[in-house]
């Protein structure tokens, strides 16, 4: 996120007078018009009735409505409200209408405060997913949670409409009995319960994949929360060891590291920039940002040529494909690209994912880009297009795209107590405050002998129009960086305040964009680390 330094910090001036270019305001213009666009899928796609959004843009007759997908849209337009994209008042209202039929037309009461998958989202029926997942999904209910509580923060007025609303909300998540789907045995929560069936799926949720945010609201829960050792459960099984694939080695993950909506849905609110704990011990955002770098780099160096993947086109999560839906990842793929995938990695990878959104824009807009956004997946291979949206897809990218921006989400999320006690209860912790540029992963080339270190693709931030690069200080000090060229020749020198734990060097683009690589040096005390950054 872009540092509140600026640049009248002293520094050393470049010999050669330089004028920044403006793609940057060009980025953030692209950036508006993608989080506008998508965020309106949750403002028009919805039912009167209810305000929740349509599962499929294709099932509007249906009546069925999405409450993880609702989740996302409900942060979405907190972010759309912060942006002035739809007023304050008008925001609240829309919410309260949610949040009312929320608690007053669905089946909660008889699902122990929890949701269901999907509704139908006219009169509040349950709909069945399956024979037996026919009553609570605790992975939709934590989902739709995360989306009202991080509202609850956000709508903090003293306006009788907003304290109305704060009040539902909490009133809907004081409600969530999420003890009852440990089944009492202190081993793991069930994902699913039904009046008819119980716990007839059998499902328990472990870890690593989109549900992190469920144990976490579990255990910070001040009516009904989980014991420590139930949320030992998340970390039990083999997708919490590392994986690896191109050269990469991921900390807790499932082969390939899996889908990327699994790096995604519950990062709407948790931030990873604070996050470690016994089995991520590098950190949330290092496990994430791997998660795609390894996700581009299969599309890149190992899926087959056919699939004709890019630098512009890769990507691989659960979405449409010719002729059904598929759980894409690298071991599961059919050469279709879902933008959702690169574009709500955006805080993890943003050169890259920005490189898949301009060449959407440039070359593919008027077959895959709608209403509502880029449509939800297409494939060269095939020369198919989709021409329709899932809400899940659609509204996580509007979310992330935030707090690549802001962290307003990750900001409003992480500052709630209960969620602060759920971490807690967790074990999940900021990492220890060390020197050096903990937070960045380096992308990895084909070499000879199999991957060497590349360099740190840096991309100006779109509303500071400033390179940011994250560094960590052990304490308090003075910190000293130098940028200096191949031939060893320093051309920007800089001096900043380090604040002990993390920090963000931000700095003006003072050279023309290009493929050369430079040395960026970070001196402290005794302390020196280099870090190879290439300027876009």
């Amino acid at each position: 996120m872009p540092s509140k330094e600026t640049a009248s910090k002293k520094r050393t001036t470049s010999p050669v007078s330089f004028q920044p270019d403006d793609s940057y305001i060009r980025d953030r213009e692209l950036l508006d018009r993608l989080q506008r666009d998508t965020f309106r899928y949750m403002w028009e796609h919805t039912y009167k009735e209810s305000g929740l959004a349509y599962e499929d843009s294709r099932n509007k007759a249906t009546g069925q409505a999405t409450i993880g997908g609702t989740g996302f849209g409900i942060a979405a337009i907190v972010a759309a409200t912060e942006r002035g994209w739809v007023s304050r008042e008008v925001a609240v209202k829309r919410l309260l209408k949610i949040s009312k039929f929320l608690r007053d037309k669905t089946d909660r009461k008889n699902l122990h405060g929890a949701f269901p998958h999907w509704l139908d989202g006219r009169t509040g029926k349950t709909f069945s997913f399956s024979e037996k997942d026919n009553g609570a999904d605790l992975v939709e209910t934590a989902f739709l949670m995360q989306g009202l509580l991080i509202a609850r923060s956000y709508f903090n007025g003293e306006a009788v409409e907003e304290a109305e609303l704060r009040a539902i909300i909490t009133e809907l998540w004081h409600d969530v009995d999420w003890h009852w789907f440990s089944r009492g045995e202190n081993n793991g929560l069930f994902w699913h319960w039904s009046p008819q069936h119980g716990f007839g799926m059998d499902m328990k949720i472990s870890g690593f994949n989109e549900a992190m945010v469920v144990y976490v609201l579990a255990l910070a829960s001040p009516t009904y929360p989980i014991s420590r050792d139930t949320a030992k459960y998340w970390y039990s099984t083999d997708e919490y060891q590392p994986k690896s694939g191109n050269g990469y080695t991921i900390e807790a993950a499932n082969a390939y590291g899996g889908c990327m909506f699994l790096s995604h849905y519950s990062f709407i609110g948790l931030d990873p920039r604070r996050m470690a704990d016994a089995y991520v011990r590098k950190g949330y955002m290092v496990r994430n940002t791997t998660h795609a770098l390894m996700n581009r780099a299969y599309c890149l160096e190992s899926a087959p040529a056919e699939h004709q993947f890019s630098e512009g086109f890769w990507g691989l999560t659960a979405c449409d494909i010719k002729g059904g839906y598929r759980y894409q990842s690298a071991y599961n793929e059919v050469g279709t690209v879902a933008p959702t995938a690169a574009l709500a990695s955006m805080p993890y990878v943003p050169e890259y994912a920005m490189r898949v959104l301009w060449n959407i824009h440039d070359n593919y807009s008027k077959k895959m880009w709608g209403k509502y956004g880029p449509y939800d997946a297409f494939s060269l291979k095939d020369n198919w297009f989709d021409n329709s949206y899932l809400a899940i897809d659609q509204l996580a990218i509007p979310c992330m795209v935030e707090n690549y921006r802001s962290g307003l989400l990750w900001s409003l999320f992480m500052n709630i107590p209960e969620v602060k006690e759920g971490l807690a209860r967790m074990g999940v912790r900021p990492l220890e405050p060390t020197n050096g540029f903990t937070q960045v992963v380096l992308p990895l080339k084909r070499a000879e002998n199999g991957h060497v270190a590349d360099a740190l693709d840096l991309r100006r931030h779109p509303d500071s129009g400033l390179y940011c690069v994250p560094y960590s200080c052990e304490k308090d000090g003075i910190v000293t960086f130098t940028l200096s060229d191949a031939a060893g020749k320093v051309l920007k020198r800089f001096t900043r305040e380090g604040r002990k734990g993390d920090n963000v060097l931000a700095f003006e683009q003072f050279l023309p964009a290009g493929a050369d690589i430079y040395e960026l040096a970070m001196r402290t005390g005794d302390f020196k680390a280099t870090l190879p950054i290439r300027l876009n």
